[in-house]
């Protein structure tokens, strides 16, 4: 199944460093991934809104990809939706759509998936998905 931006609820404007530039004058494929990141920090503080300790129980990213469709450049507005589109038991899968705003409409500029593994970072083990993360997103989302 693919996915448009206007199947995403949560979105996260992102901002662009001149550092994320690349001698050819648009952003390294490598910030993908970080704006990503920021896209899904932004998610779990707006939908799941419950204090996470990070530090002891967390998540490694075990998989991702990632379709490029056009250039982004220093000068871009740039929004990361992001959506949990399923749950494993100890892990979940996340899609990330890069969309640029160009006068007033919303271009896809990329667009990604990732897989997501539970951690508790004390023991160094696979945790399942938290219920309370599950329950939470699964309304947002609309999941079954």
């Amino acid at each position: 199944m693919s996915m448009t931006f206007e199947d995403y609820r949560h979105f996260t404007k992102i901002q662009i460093r001149f550092k994320d530039v690349d001698k050819q004058g648009h952003v390294n494929n490598a910030n993908h991934l970080t704006y990503f990141e920021m896209g899904r920090v932004d998610y779990f503080k707006d939908v799941v809104r419950r204090k996470i300790d990070w530090v002891k129980t967390g998540m490694i990213l075990a998989k991702t990809e990632i379709d490029y469709k056009l250039p982004i450049l220093l000068e871009d507005t740039i929004y990361c939706g992001t959506r949990i589109e399923s749950f494993g038991t100890k892990s979940f899968v996340v899609k990330h759509a890069l969309l640029k705003e160009e006068s007033g409409d919303l271009q896809m500029v990329a667009h990604g998936r990732c897989v997501l593994v539970c951690m508790n970072y004390d023991t160094r083990e696979t945790t399942p998905v938290p219920e309370e993360w599950r329950t939470i997103i699964s309304a947002f989302e609309g999941l079954q």
